[in-house]
């Protein structure tokens, strides 16, 4: 007694813009026609592509998340001063080094002169005044570095561009303060998040 081969079952083609039925000639063929198979095998290398980029993504996402349990409170506090300092840079761009009146030239461009962030009253002696924008203003590396901050003569700038008062505010008594963890990583994002805003105004 010979029993007949069981003959495959039509089915659809996988290629989502043909659908043709089709009844397969081997084992796990899965569209209808040569020229299917080769946009099956396009879309096939896509998505592998997406998904290894996802995956990428995904891997990349878990490393950041690891590093930054890794942080110290330290590597936190210098972060959250770099993003006020870029914040300050940006936002006395137009405005001369606090100490001096000098302006960036054509040598400062051509020698790769920098502009620092300087701290009014240092991070060391007034830490609590660390963040605070009024301490801290654009000024040149000769003054900041060379010269220990021009005091003086960041002191007769400074009054004249925020007033007496305000001074005589940054140079009194001050409560002591201990920024915890959470509270560093609220000031970096919000000093990131000006220094986006000054950036977008000025492309």
């Amino acid at each position: 007694m010979v029993i007949a081969a069981k003959q495959p079952r039509a089915k659809k083609c996988r290629v989502a813009e043909c659908r043709a039925s089709f009844v397969p000639q081997r084992l796990g063929q899965a569209v209808c026609s040569p020229t299917c198979a080769a946009i099956d095998a396009k879309t096939n290398k896509v998505n592998q592509e997406k998904a290894r980029k996802s995956l990428a993504q995904v891997e990349r996402r878990e490393i950041k998340v690891r590093k930054e349990k890794l942080k110290s409170r330290a590597d936190h506090l210098r972060e959250a001063q770099a993003a006020v300092n870029e914040y300050v840079r940006l936002r006395d761009a137009h405005l001369p080094c606090i100490s001096c009146d000098s302006m960036p030239n054509d040598n400062d461009l051509m020698t790769g002169s920098r502009w620092d962030a300087g701290h009014y009253r240092s991070v060391g002696a007034c830490p609590e005044l660390r963040f605070e924008p009024l301490n801290i203003h654009r000024q040149c590396v000769k003054c900041n570095r060379n010269l220990s901050g021009n005091a003086v003569e960041y002191r007769i700038r400074l009054v004249l561009r925020i007033g007496a008062d305000l001074v005589a505010w940054l140079e009194g008594p001050h409560q002591a303060r201990k920024y915890t963890v959470e509270e560093i990583k609220a000031v970096k994002a919000q000093y990131r998040a000006l220094v986006r805003t000054l950036k977008g105004a000025a492309a």
